[in-house]
């Protein structure tokens, strides 16, 4: 598989990774190839090359003065191949996204391909809808009494797959609050 080289500005979930992990690891992509639990921020950002000391100072200007915040994944949902945890509250990640989106402009959240944003955790990833629905039935087995999981958002990680496999380049912290 040729795979382009690119990268993306991500959330970080380490906390939802005990749950999540065993499903994205045969059902999401992007698992494969190294990213692990997250919510996108900004995919695709730019090109390993492009990420310059420009760059890389005003996404630190830019988190540097974008507060952190709690949230929680408190349900799974669904998109029609996609299963997902939703954040809540979700306001704080679309305005992150917005943010930055607005800052790199010629970077367009999804690649511009969804006009909504709903800030979301992959959990799994596939066509057929029957599986997804069995897939859907496994986790909310998986999920008893382990849901909503808490998380504090104090960092984006800039990650790129360069050398073939999608690793932290940098990591930028949000301002404490």
């Amino acid at each position: 598989m040729n795979m382009p080289i690119e990268s993306a500005l991500v959330i970080l979930v380490p906390e939802a990774e005990a749950l999540v992990e065993s499903f994205r690891n045969q059902y999401d992509p992007s698992a494969a190839v190294g990213i692990p639990a997250h919510v996108t921020v900004l995919y695709p950002f730019k090109a390993p090359w492009d990420l310059t000391p420009e760059v890389i100072h005003s996404l630190e200007q830019l988190f540097a003065d974008f507060p952190g915040f709690q949230a929680v994944f408190t349900e799974l949902q669904r998109f029609p191949n996609v299963l997902y945890l939703s954040p809540e509250p979700a306001d704080p990640f679309r305005l992150l996204i917005k943010t930055v989106a607005a800052r790199f402009p010629e970077t367009l959240p999804y690649g511009g391909e969804f006009t909504e944003i709903i800030p979301h955790l992959t959990v799994a990833q596939v066509n057929e809808p029957q599986q997804l629905e069995e897939i859907a039935a496994a986790f909310a087995r998986a999920a008893k009494n382990r849901l909503p999981i808490p998380t504090r958002v104090k960092e984006i990680a800039l990650m790129d797959n360069g050398g073939g496999y999608w690793q932290v380049h940098h990591r930028f912290s949000l301002k404490r609050v």
